[in-house]
């Protein structure tokens, strides 16, 4: 899963506080494939145990692809009512929320599992001052179900946890680089974006995180991160303030950067 060739940093001092991590469907399998790896898991977990000894206070909100993607089930299905394929897709994120936990859990992280959708017997339901809380006392929360509503992606789900939970930066783990012009997997000499505006991203209409999300981000002026995750300590570099991925700011943090 991940790039032994970057060193991971051993220690760091993280540039935010509160950070709410996105972690999608494929990052519970291997490339290329469907279900769940638990060597897949194991490395990510990896990552975040080496991030929560800086203290910093991490949310993840899990997606739920590698298992079944509601808007794709429902393109498909000519039984399947798009409601009940979405309903689908948020129990999927569970799944993979319970697997993220127990892999956490294995290297000393203590976590809670909340979702929107209530199931106390495997998880709490999300309960903004109960997740506050439980941050505030070093416990890496996840979150599944989305926001338990259809036709919302866990993209903007992310998005509205991390302003929910007064998050300092929204990180979006993918398996690519940053964001590009065009897709770098069908054209390798692709341009890369180091910062890009809200407004930019939207009108270029660039599909990384859907726009929604973005909004929602550029609304509250509140910075996102996209960045490969599989390169083994991007995500202590991610929080730590170093440039990698592609920084999605307002104009006028790109003008105080440059």
């Amino acid at each position: 899963m991940s790039d032994t060739t970057a060193a991971s940093p051993s220690t760091f001092t993280p540039a935010y506080k509160r950070v709410l991590l996105k972690l999608s469907g494929e990052g519970f399998c291997r490339p290329g494939e469907s279900g769940i790896s638990m060597s897949a898991v194991g490395a990510a977990s990896e990552q975040i145990k080496q991030v929560m000894s800086s203290g910093v206070q991490l949310a993840i909100v899990v997606g739920g692809g590698n298992i079944l993607r509601g808007k794709q089930f429902s393109a498909v299905s000519t039984t399947i009512t798009a409601p009940t394929a979405h309903y689908m897709g948020m129990l999927a994120t569970v799944i993979n929320g319970l697997a993220l936990q127990d892999a956490l859990e294995s290297v000393g992280v203590q976590t809670r599992l909340q979702t929107a959708i209530r199931m106390e017997g495997v998880a709490e339901p999300f309960i903004r001052r109960r997740c506050v809380r439980h941050l505030e006392k070093g416990r890496v929360v996840i979150l599944a179900g989305g926001t338990g509503s259809p036709f919302v992606t866990t993209d903007t789900a992310a998005a509205l946890r991390a302003r929910e939970l007064d998050a300092n930066v929204l990180l979006k783990a993918t398996r690519v680089d940053g964001i590009y012009a065009e897709d770098p997997e069908k054209n390798p000499h692709a341009v890369r974006y180091t910062d890009i505006s809200y407004q930019d991203y939207l009108i270029q209409n660039l599909g990384v995180m859907d726009a929604q999300a973005v909004h929602h981000c550029k609304d509250h002026d509140l910075p996102i991160i996209v960045f490969n995750y599989r390169r083994t300590g991007n995500i202590a570099r991610a929080i730590a303030g170093e440039k990698i991925g592609t920084r999605v700011i307002s104009p006028a943090r790109i003008a105080a950067n440059s």
